[in-house]
C-alpha cells in the first residue's frame, strides 16, 4: 500500500522534493512515511503529511518543526511530552492534537500496540521538516 512512498527507518536523512528534510525516527523500529507534500497557498511555505508508527514502549525522539503540526492518532495510545513548561498530553485512538511552531516534543507509545499517527505540517520552505535533539 505504501510501497510507492518514501519510507524512513533507522539512521540517515532523506531529502524531499520541496527542500524539506525528514530525518528518521529515534528508534530503529519507529517509522516515518512521507505521504505527500505540496507548496502551501501561502507564499514561502510548504505542506507535508506523514504517517508515524511507534511500537509499544518506543518513542519518536525529541524533535521540533519549523511550523505547526496538526495531527490525529489513528491507532494506539501516546504520551506527548514537551520540553517547555506544559503538562504531557495523553492521546488515544481518535484524538486530534496540535503542536505549535518550534516546540520540542516526544511521542511515547504507552499502549500495547503499535501506534499510528497522521500528521500534517505547514512549514517554512527550505527548512528541515524535523529537527532532532
Amino acid at each position: 500500500m505504501l510501497n510507492r512512498r518514501t519510507l524512513l527507518r533507522g539512521a540517515g536523512t532523506a531529502v524531499v522534493a520541496l527542500g524539506a528534510t525528514v530525518p528518521p525516527a529515534a528508534a530503529a523500529d519507529v517509522t516515518r512515511v512521507l505521504l505527500q507534500e505540496h507548496p502551501s497557498p501561502a507564499p514561502g511555505w510548504d505542506t507535508a503529511q506523514t504517517l508515524v508508527e511507534i511500537p509499544p514502549g518506543e518513542a519518536s525522539g525529541r524533535h521540533s518543526h519549523p511550523g505547526v503540526e496538526v495531527g490525529y492518532l489513528v491507532r494506539g495510545e501516546v504520551r506527548m511530552e514537551f520540553d517547555e513548561h506544559r503538562p504531557p498530553l495523553y492521546l488515544r485512538t481518535g484524538d486530534p492534537f496540535f503542536i505549535p511552531t518550534g516546540i520540542i516534543h516526544n511521542a511515547v507509545n504507552t499502549g500495547g500496540e503499535t501506534t499510528m499517527m497522521l500528521s500534517t505540517y505547514v512549514v517554512e520552505h527550505g527548512k528541515p521538516l524535523v529537527t532532532t535533539y
